[in-house]
């Protein structure tokens, strides 16, 4: 049986709509690739507390206001990833990389010409499915 890690993910959109990314160290499992910040969920946290640890710890951004979007499972030859997903629509601070990694803000149009980790491309689905006509 392949482990399971449990990943609190945020989509952190701006008041003018557009989505933080941000690109994933060379050196890590799918390097390279862009993601939506966040980070696995520790013992005794609620995805809600990580969420808000990693992105103050990734892009200095302080969550105020989160709701969910999305739960997706996805299998990786190596390992399970649990990918908790949750929109942020208001936060403090200024975004920006706090660990080295590129960041960018980018329309939900865009997304598509990113290239991001397997297990992404349902989160951003469900970003497209959530967009007002």
């Amino acid at each position: 049986m392949t482990r399971v890690i449990h990943v609190a993910v945020g989509v952190v959109r701006r008041r003018d709509g557009k989505i933080l990314i941000a690109r994933r160290p060379d050196h890590v499992h799918m390097g390279g690739r862009w993601e939506f910040p966040g980070g696995k969920v520790e013992k005794g946290e609620s995805v809600q507390q990580a969420l808000s640890r990693e992105l103050h710890e990734e892009v200095a951004i302080e969550v105020i206001e989160l709701t969910p979007l999305v739960e997706i499972r996805h299998e990786y030859p190596e390992k399970t990833v649990l990918l908790d997903t949750w929109q942020v629509t208001a936060f403090s601070g200024e975004a920006a990389g706090q660990e080295g990694q590129e960041t960018a803000w980018v329309a939900v149009q865009e997304l598509d010409h990113f290239q991001f980790p397997d297990a992404n491309q349902a989160i951003i689905e469900a970003i497209k499915a959530a967009e007002p006509l």
